[in-house]
């Protein structure tokens, strides 16, 4: 597809539970913007959190963020997001040809019927930290995203990996990511070494109560990381001066009135709202703004 004004620019998202997102919903205010997408069933819709339900557990992952920090730069451009993350893979749970490489390069392929495909979003690596995988995680991981950019003829598109959170070795499952840190360091190695790639680190972030997944503002905080590592091309090595104030402007935007309707009706359909709230909420908004 060719660059124009009005292209969707899609990210692939991929890996295990951190990138699919396990933060809890209510910790954090939402983020709706009808030019923000997800792939479903091979189409686009505006999207809601979850983004890649991938497990009853599914929550807030950087994605959302991302997308919103994405959208402040490119005001006049839709970005869509391509769920294909899965929890508790190792890299040789995604190696070439297996199921999960297979379905990514699948639903990339149906969004690249209608967008274009702007970046890799990995974050992976909890299953690769111990009995000794992390020796191979590099060369594991440059074949991995090798095939990928081949399969969907994209070999300059940006990768942009996140590190793993120093909270893994304390908590619940610490016993059971003693090498994490040679996993975050074949992460680094890739980024320096591999064109278009960059590392993202995962500095001061913190876990759930398993001490296993970034929360819900930690995930907000590594999602606008990821897109100041897309956006300027380097490494992202520790907290930005105004990471904070850019959640608040993202989860804060001023709704359209079509966004308001939206809501509105997801609310009336999930039973949040009678029948009379939902017809009398709706006809105050279309009054307000005509």
């Amino acid at each position: 597809m060719d660059r124009k004004e009005n292209t969707l620019h899609s990210f692939l998202m991929i890996g295990q539970s951190n990138m699919a997102g396990r933060g809890y919903v209510k910790d954090v205010k939402p983020i709706y913007d009808e030019h923000i997408k997800m792939l479903v069933n091979g189409r686009w819709q505006t999207m809601t959190e979850p983004i890649n339900y991938d497990r009853p557990t599914s929550g807030i992952g950087l994605a959302a963020s991302f997308a919103g920090a994405w959208r402040m730069k490119n005001e006049n451009l839709q970005i869509g997001l391509i769920p294909s993350a899965d929890g508790g893979t190792s890299l040789d749970d995604w190696e070439v040809g297996g199921p999960l490489f297979d379905n990514a390069v699948f639903q990339a392929k149906l969004a690249q019927r209608t967008s274009l495909l702007s970046g890799f979003l990995w974050h992976q690596g909890e299953n690769d930290s111990f009995g000794g995988r992390s020796s191979n995680y590099f060369d594991k991981l440059t074949s991995l995203i090798a095939a990928f950019r081949k399969e969907l003829q994209a070999p300059d598109v940006p990768f942009i990996a996140g590190g793993l959170g120093d909270f893994l070795s304390s908590g619940r499952y610490g016993k059971y990511f003693t090498e994490y840190n040679s996993v975050n360091d074949a992460l680094r190695q890739y980024a320096d070494t591999t064109e278009n790639s960059y590392f993202v680190a995962a500095s001061d972030l913190t876990a759930n109560a398993d001490g296993l997944h970034f929360d819900a503002i930690s995930q907000r905080k590594l999602g606008v990381r990821y897109f100041e590592a897309f956006n300027c091309k380097k490494n992202v090595l520790g907290p930005l001066d105004d990471e904070n104030k850019l959640i608040d402007r993202i989860q804060d935007k001023p709704l359209t009135r079509t966004e308001k309707a939206a809501l509105l009706e997801i609310s009336f359909a999930r039973g949040d709202l009678s029948l009379a709230d939902f017809e009398n909420q709706l006809s105050t908004l279309n009054s307000m703004s005509s």
